[in-house]
């Protein structure tokens, strides 16, 4: 069989490492594709009593991850599904972990941005994705390992009323979690001095024009949607 990506054991170290990056605990539920052998699902399920799938299209390193599984006592916590990462379903993952190639994973950075919800977290072992910056880097004896949050999409205009009653007004940008924009108060140029995406997550500060004070909006997103508001004190 022609695989994309060779099967190299990950170390115990690097994915309980990994594991602690991704603050992978009880109520995840961790999709890892490649999964080769399942030993990183093996342990999360072992160690942190989490549900987990395997893609892997190796036929004979599922049939060994099913027989570990099944040694570790873990078999009911987790499933390996015979498929091509690259057409699998994992839409419903709360984590993601990866250990494939650089080219590998910029080939999966676009359904990784669109079919995982935001605030997902994705660790890679290794590689990072091209020019989406990763949102933590640890180093672990030599050996990078990368954490992004899935971004909420959030690009275009955004109105809303303060508490007072002003109107504010957001035209945003966005590459990845990169927020850039302007913005209006009652109409009125205004600055938009920060702007921080983390996951669905927007906080925005905005200082009107001649004021030295200024104001903070966090912003909740879904289905691309604002679903709250909260003025910050």
């Amino acid at each position: 069989m022609l695989l994309d990506v060779p099967f190299v054991p990950t170390d115990d170290g690097v994915i309980e490492a990994m594991l602690n990056l991704g603050e992978v605990g009880p109520t995840d539920l961790l999709y890892d594709l490649g999964s080769g052998d399942g030993r990183i699902l093996v342990a999360a399920a072992r160690d942190r009593d989490t549900r987990g799938v395997g893609v892997e299209i190796d036929p004979l390193r599922i049939a060994d991850a099913f027989d570990y599984a099944g040694h570790s006592r873990v078999e009911y916590l987790v499933d390996f599904v015979e498929e091509s990462i690259f057409t699998a379903d994992f839409s419903d993952a709360t984590v993601v972990t990866l250990y494939l190639l650089d080219s590998i994973n910029v080939q999966l950075r676009p359904r990784l941005l669109r079919d995982l919800s935001p605030g997902t977290r994705i660790i890679s072992h290794a590689f990072d994705m091209g020019d989406w910056k990763a949102d933590e880097l640890l180093d672990f004896s030599g050996v990078k390992i990368y954490k992004w949050i899935v971004p909420a999409q959030v690009a275009g205009v955004w109105e809303w009323d303060s508490c007072d009653g002003t109107p504010y007004r957001v035209e945003l940008q966005q590459k990845y979690q990169e927020i850039t924009g302007r913005a209006w108060v009652a109409d009125q140029t205004a600055e938009l001095k920060n702007a921080k995406l983390y996951g669905a997550s927007l906080e925005l500060t905005i200082q009107q024009s001649g004021t030295t004070s200024a104001s903070g909006f966090t912003l909740s997103f879904e289905n691309k949607d604002i679903q709250s508001i909260v003025e910050d004190e």
